[in-house]
């Protein structure tokens, strides 16, 4: 397949950034993008590598990870449809600060650098929105900082689980059920610690109440416990029970 062969329609106009410009001048730039089609696993592009454009994500989803030289993974973020990739070394000319690698059937368009400068000259209000992206990711990356040097696993555990609980907007209530849907190594992954914490905290809050379990599926049999660890409270989670 030619990687121009499927670039009909408006998929830059997937992303919020792009949808700032006129219609016609999307097309126009469509055409000096290349697409790339990945399978789960493979990779888009790797820690360090020069970043000579912006990858926009038009299908699937990838994830952002670093690599330590022993081999534990931090997995730092993750992006579906309509978001851009490698925003800050476009600007400062370095490499890429994580690896990117697709966790499902993903469908990417790169933008080569001199498009997306010459786009922001044209356009500010483009360089604007590609800012605030990095504000909130630069935000998220504190968060996760902190959360990694003074929380313990079992708090991160339970902040996730209360994540992903309320991520379609529905309310944490007593004997709602959670798809995980992660091994335990993945989920170590996530919250920065080993598979051995992962499951030291998962029988933590077991047996203190604030979940049940089945494979990788959990019962949130506690919600305001499961609240009060997530945000840090310690004393508010044993007014419940022992964490």
């Amino acid at each position: 397949m030619s990687p121009r062969a499927r670039l009909r329609g408006d998929p830059l106009g997937r992303a919020s950034h792009f949808r700032l410009v006129p219609a016609a001048e999307r097309r126009r730039l469509l055409g000096r993008c290349r697409e790339r089609i990945l399978k789960a696993g493979e990779v888009l592009f790797a820690e360090g590598e020069p970043c000579r454009g912006l990858h926009v994500l038009v299908e699937g989803r990838v994830e952002l990870r670093q690599v330590s030289p022993r081999g534990r993974e931090q997995v730092l973020h993750m992006e579906g449809p309509g978001a851009t990739l490698g925003e800050a070394p476009l600007f400062d000319r370095e490499g890429y600060v994580a690896s990117a690698v697709a966790v499902a059937p993903t469908r990417v368009l790169f933008v080569p650098r001199a498009a997306v400068i010459a786009l922001f000259r044209r356009h500010p209000a483009v360089a604007l929105s590609l800012l605030e992206t990095m504000a909130r990711r630069v935000r998220r990356f504190a968060d996760l900082a902190g959360s990694l040097t003074f929380r313990p696993v079992h708090e991160r555990l339970a902040h996730y689980i209360a994540s992903v609980a309320a991520a379609p907007g529905r309310p944490v209530a007593a004997g709602l059920g959670v798809d995980l849907a992660l091994t335990q190594e993945q989920l170590a992954a996530r919250l920065g610690t080993v598979r051995e914490l992962v499951s030291r905290a998962l029988s933590q809050l077991e047996e203190s109440g604030v979940i049940a379990r089945a494979r990788s599926r959990v019962v949130i049999r506690d919600p305001a416990r499961l609240a009060a660890l997530a945000r840090g409270d310690e004393g508010a989670a044993r007014g419940g029970g022992v964490i």
